[in-house]
């Protein structure tokens, strides 16, 4: 018998992707007792958006939301989305502030911590699953799952071969936009267990309408655990509806041995918190025209905004078509943070001048330099020359080349410091942090 681990992700990636991440931490806790008792592999409770979100808009430090979840979850393992050398911003930072916030990240209560770089550069995850397991975490070592003429099983399979030699205690499959399929899913993991020995979990969005279905294959091909989000905000471009899972799987060889009645309890008390927040809520439907774009569901959001921002909302259809051109030409990179946004706003740039590049982003000229690591492909010679303008490319790890940052971070806002954390929460979103500090000071809160 082969019982399937369950990670639940309503308090993170499930309210990220179906209510803009805003689920204040009061909130969350009143269930979280109980959740602890249902015997989920882990929760995912941290990470991605939700730092940003919490001092952006909600005025709440994620530290404290961290501290108190793990009073309240006792038994369970409390994970994160860490993004390798990007931290949980938009760029890479050196190894002193990495260490540190993962050092801090454990000590607040995260257990596992999910690991991954947006090209599938295998260098920049290295410093994180070793900082990782120095601090007594679990180190999680990701492959972004995507489709392009590079991106084939050999591709997948090498790729995990490395992450095990790293030292990652297990391989998660992410596949952010809902394009992995049933059959090729079966495939994939199975081969997967064939070549590696650490446990496997596939994390997918329904985005397209395929996951349930390839969740159900992996079960066959021997995946180990699947992350499902509770119903109130799963399926769509969330993870599928944890009770449908459980459900699917019950009194078979795979049993996820969680009682049925008592999720469903715990889904009405997430239903309501919905509700209440409909102006954030976003679509539960499915788009199987993602397959073909490959443009995951936050990145679709994040289009239109730009578009209506700029009056240009009547070019929605010409920047989604120019998004594979601008992927192809950037070396086929899979579209996740921060990549997503980078081909994005480049392809709105296209599309907003009419002359191709003839805009570029300090992002984009960044990632053409090396700064991101690696694309999985070559970079089109002809745009290259163009961005770079004689600027040289970076070899090697781009963190290599960083120098410490932290006493500079911890100078800059000496006067708000209140605890260490403080300044890991700085070096991540400077301006956003300073506004959050100085509120917290004037209202004189600890």
């Amino acid at each position: 018998m082969k019982k399937i681990g369950i990670t639940e992700t309503i308090l993170r990636d499930g309210h990220q992707s179906l209510l803009a991440t805003r689920m204040k931490t009061d909130e969350m806790l009143p269930v979280l007792e109980k959740m602890d008792q249902l015997g989920y592999h882990s929760m995912e409770v941290w990470g991605g958006a939700t730092f940003d979100s919490c001092i952006r808009f909600l005025n709440e430090d994620p530290w404290i939301r961290l501290r108190k979840f793990k009073e309240k979850a006792k038994k369970t393992s409390l994970q994160m989305l860490l993004r390798g050398q990007n931290i949980l911003g938009y760029k890479h930072y050196p190894d002193d502030v990495l260490e540190k916030f993962i050092k801090k990240a454990i000590e607040n209560g995260i257990d596992i911590i999910r690991i991954f770089d947006a090209l599938n550069d295998v260098k920049n995850l290295k410093k994180a699953i070793e900082f990782t397991k120095k601090y007594g975490g679990k180190a999680q070592g990701t492959i972004v799952y995507t489709t392009s003429p590079l991106h084939d099983l050999e591709h997948y399979l090498q790729t995990a071969k490395k992450i095990e030699e790293m030292g990652a205690d297990s391989l998660c499959l992410k596949d952010m936009a809902g394009l992995l399929a049933p059959f090729q899913a079966y495939n994939l993991i199975q081969k997967l267990k064939e070549n590696i020995k650490i446990p496997i979990q596939l994390h997918a969005h329904n985005t397209t309408g395929l996951a349930s279905m390839t969740y159900l294959k992996a079960v066959e091909a021997s995946v180990d655990i699947i992350d499902t989000a509770l119903s109130a905000l799963g399926s769509g471009s969330s993870q599928p509806p944890t009770e449908s899972i459980i459900y699917m799987l019950k009194e078979t060889e795979f049993d996820t041995d969680i009682d049925f009645e008592k999720v469903n309890e715990i889904n009405d008390y997430f239903k309501g918190i919905r509700d209440h927040k409909k102006e954030f809520l976003g679509s539960f439907g499915v788009d199987p025209r993602v397959l073909k774009s490959q443009i995951p569901g936050g990145m679709l959001s994040n289009l239109k905004n730009q578009l209506k921002e700029q009056n240009m909302i009547e070019k929605y259809d010409q920047v989604l078509k120019e998004v594979p051109n601008v992927r192809k030409e950037m070396g086929y990179p899979p579209l996740v943070t921060p990549t997503s946004q980078i081909i994005g706003i480049q392809a709105v740039f296209n599309v907003a001048t009419g002359k191709r590049y003839s805009v570029v982003s300090k992002e984009i000229k960044n990632y053409v330099k090396g700064c991101y690591g690696n694309p999985p492909g070559s970079i089109d010679s002809k745009i290259k020359k163009k961005i770079l303008k004689g600027d040289k490319t970076i070899d090697g790890r781009y963190a290599d080349q960083l120098k410490p940052a932290l006493d500079n971070y911890r100078e800059d806002i000496r006067e708000y410091i209140q605890k260490e954390e403080d300044i890991l929460t700085y070096a991540l979103f400077p301006s956003v942090a300073l506004k959050f500090f100085k509120n917290r000071q004037s209202q004189g809160e600890n």
